[in-house]
């Protein structure tokens, strides 16, 4: 059931903000230099590597790492892509990741190709059998201010309180912590 669910809401989601999807990707275009989306290397289910699209928010040519891992990340981040994050419509794109079967609607969002120390602390609590998510339980719960141990333990809740009803109650959550920008460090 979750899988249709995500189908019916990746496919409903691409269609309806379509107009959104290419007026974001656009803007990007002409902001900065280089392609509108960016595809980063991630970890899925089973810790198996997929390639996820995001809206660019930085320059071409920042390092592929964490944005917490940068020494100064005002250098990289774009100012359309300081107001992309804050209000995760640079996460948009990945409803294609969805509809594909990479990710799902709700669950641990993907981990860097690179981030060792979540993938294996996530791995030791089982959380690598779900699919990653476009929103998940820690994203509502402190997002980028949530150490990853923290994180860990939310996705953990998750997967044993894993419902269609929790899915529902976490994509409510996710649309409040988007308007408020709340839990975004950069």
């Amino acid at each position: 059931m979750k899988r249709a669910v995500d189908i019916l809401g990746g496919l409903a989601g691409l269609i309806l903000l379509s107009p959104v999807l290419l007026a974001i990707g656009l803007a990007v275009r002409l902001e900065s230099p280089g392609p509108a989306l960016h595809w980063s290397q991630r970890v899925g289910r089973y810790n198996r590597i997929f390639a996820m699209p995001k809206f660019r928010t930085m320059r071409t040519g920042a390092p592929d790492v964490a944005t917490h891992l940068l020494s100064d990340p005002d250098q990289w981040i774009t100012p359309l892509g300081r107001y992309l994050r804050r209000t995760s419509l640079d996460e948009i794109p990945q409803l294609w990741s969805v509809l594909k079967g990479d990710m799902s609607l709700v669950g641990p969002r993907p981990a860097l190709f690179n981030q060792d120390d979540l993938v294996a602390l996530r791995t030791a609590a089982g959380v690598e059998a779900l699919r990653p998510g476009l929103t998940g339980w820690a994203q509502i719960n402190g997002r980028d201010e949530l150490p990853i141990p923290d994180k860990v333990k939310l996705d953990a809740e998750y997967l044993a309180r894993r419902s269609l009803a929790f899915d529902f109650r976490i994509l409510a959550g996710t649309a409040w912590a988007a308007v408020s920008g709340r839990g975004v460090s950069h």
